[in-house]
């Protein structure tokens, strides 16, 4: 999580590291993030579609083993930098050396430790109705929207139970 717990607005996003709408999503997020300052907790969930994208599952446990170091969050912009996904294991090597994380603690079979976690993400997304990537929930309801900072703007602030929180 990114933020104050206990902030007035939350965004929670279900994503996947190779899916292109999420790349996109990205930067709108950050500058909602940004915008809100310490009103907003945001919250990254894993929901790897490894049928659809091969190298989503081993990007979430790179992310989760970087997260072990205290470096999620840097891993998680490095796995969106870019045009578009290079998640290869070599990849994920690079990356988990320039966020100075040592790269065994991102590829696999080193990663099986955190494998819980993602999985975890994935069956809350499940039971939360997820069915595809991006989704977001906007103070705990999806957000059916389209994905920009006016629009995830309007929806959080517009919500009179997190504006009186």
């Amino acid at each position: 999580m990114r933020g104050v717990l206990d902030a007035p607005y939350s965004l929670v996003e279900y994503g996947d590291f190779e899916c292109p709408y999420c790349r996109a999503a990205y930067p709108v997020v950050e500058e909602v993030i940004e915008r809100l300052g310490d009103k907003l907790v945001f919250a990254f969930r894993h929901f790897p579609l490894y049928e659809l994208h091969p190298f989503s599952l081993a990007a979430a446990t790179a992310a989760e083993g970087a997260s072990v170091k205290g470096q999620f969050w840097a891993m998680h912009a490095r796995l969106y930098s870019g045009d578009e996904a290079r998640l290869t294991q070599p990849d994920l090597r690079r990356y988990a050396e320039e966020i100075g994380v040592p790269p065994e603690k991102v590829l696999w079979p080193n990663t099986r430790f955190v494998e819980d976690r993602v999985e975890a993400d994935f069956n809350s997304g499940i039971r939360s109705g997820v069915r595809g990537t991006p989704s977001f929930f906007v103070n705990g309801v999806l957000h059916e929207g389209p994905a920009t900072v006016r629009a995830f703007l309007d929806a959080l602030q517009s919500d009179p139970v997190a504006a009186e929180g």
